[in-house]
């Protein structure tokens, strides 16, 4: 586990900047979620496969390369690492907030 401490000449407002900027960004990372899912249903439906089998089929070599295929890969590629880093931020705790003198 990190721990960081900040240091503001503001700390009534610190928590609360804190905390909202947080949650901008896990919205922000749903909203990016959403968007490359419903770009992976448009791919998944123009080829009539799921994401998952494509994959499969893409990493033995049985899909041909196109611009396509590659903006699949990536956009599924993209979308693991914005669940993770999504993940890593929901994970975060505010803990022991305290005003220092």
């Amino acid at each position: 586990m990190s721990t960081i401490t900040l240091r503001s000449p503001h700390p009534d407002a610190l928590e609360e900047l804190v905390s909202g900027a947080l949650a901008n960004e896990t919205r922000r990372l749903q909203a990016a979620i959403a968007r490359t899912q419903a770009q992976l249903a448009a791919f998944e439906a123009r080829y009539a496969m799921s994401t998952a089998d494509f994959l499969q089929r893409y990493g033995q070599d049985q899909v041909e390369e196109t611009l396509d295929t590659i903006d699949w890969v990536g956009e599924a590629r993209l979308l693991e690492r914005l669940r993770h880093k999504l993940m890593v931020l929901q994970d975060i705790r505010i803990e022991n907030f305290c005003i220092e003198n």
